[in-house]
């Protein structure tokens, strides 16, 4: 799908919500749902003037680097357990426990062992983030037909040329599109994160700012402002996956 097609989409859907929105609140008639213009102004106005642009500053930082942690630790630990099918064989087991596991029930003990702040919210979106990459790191990797890197290690290539020629481009795909579609689920788990035994970030904004003072516009300006960070997350790592494996995306373009 070309460039110009995903944004009229894009700015398709947009009107799409914003008219559903603004039926839905002359139908309700009621503070719970205020229009969408009374929101966007508020969100404009706390974005630039209020707390609400802090408090997107720390939840961005917050998600980005988890998403960065993970990347970083997930991908050559998949490439390690997918270049040895004896130590996959030997952590499989331990994988196959935790990867199904729902980690968010870990929050109260990552609370516990790192206090209130940054480390515990980002350790806890990391380890979510981290077996969701490298399940598709490893599979892609042990993938790689065995008869492809044999004939290449016939012709000399060494295990760096291996892994630069062979299984980077090989799982790269894999790997960017598991986070592309992982940043939806780091956002979900930072609003809950956020939501309570902190002082910053939207989760705290929407929650105890303002859902908890009855003030509904500005709930729903960290509602748009929570969307906005997602949305902006969703489309730059598929920037990123266009920059870093744009041969996937030349017949779609041509």
């Amino acid at each position: 799908m070309g460039r110009e097609m995903r944004l009229r989409q894009v700015l398709l859907g947009l009107a799409l919500t914003l008219v559903l929105w603004q039926l839905a609140a002359w139908a309700l008639n009621r503070s719970i749902l205020p229009a969408p213009g009374r929101v966007l102004l508020v969100f404009a106005q706390e974005l630039v003037g209020g707390d609400l642009g802090r408090h997107f500053l720390v939840s961005g930082a917050r998600v980005l680097v988890s998403i960065v942690l993970a990347s970083a630790l997930a991908t050559p630990a998949g490439l390690i357990l997918g270049q040895s099918r004896t130590l996959n064989r030997l952590l499989a087991p331990l994988i196959y426990i935790a990867y199904p596991m729902p980690k968010v029930v870990l929050m109260p003990i990552f609370l516990l062992l790192l206090g209130i702040g940054n480390a515990s919210k980002i350790a806890l979106i990391t380890v979510i983030l981290f077996f969701q990459i490298l399940v598709v790191v490893r599979d892609e990797a042990l993938a790689i037909r065995p008869e492809l890197i044999t004939s290449l290690r016939s012709l000399g290539a060494g295990r760096l040329a291996l892994l630069r020629f062979v299984y980077v481009p090989a799982v790269l795909p894999a790997m960017l599109t598991s986070l592309r579609l992982s940043v939806g689920t780091a956002v979900a788990v930072l609003f809950l994160a956020e939501s309570f035994a902190t002082t910053s970030g939207l989760g705290y904004y929407i929650m105890v700012e303002s859902w908890s003072r009855v003030a509904y516009v500005q709930m729903y300006a960290g509602v748009v402002a929570m969307s906005l960070l997602g949305l902006v997350l969703y489309y730059a790592t598929d920037w990123l996956e266009r920059r870093l494996a744009p041969w996937l995306f030349l017949e779609s373009e041509s």
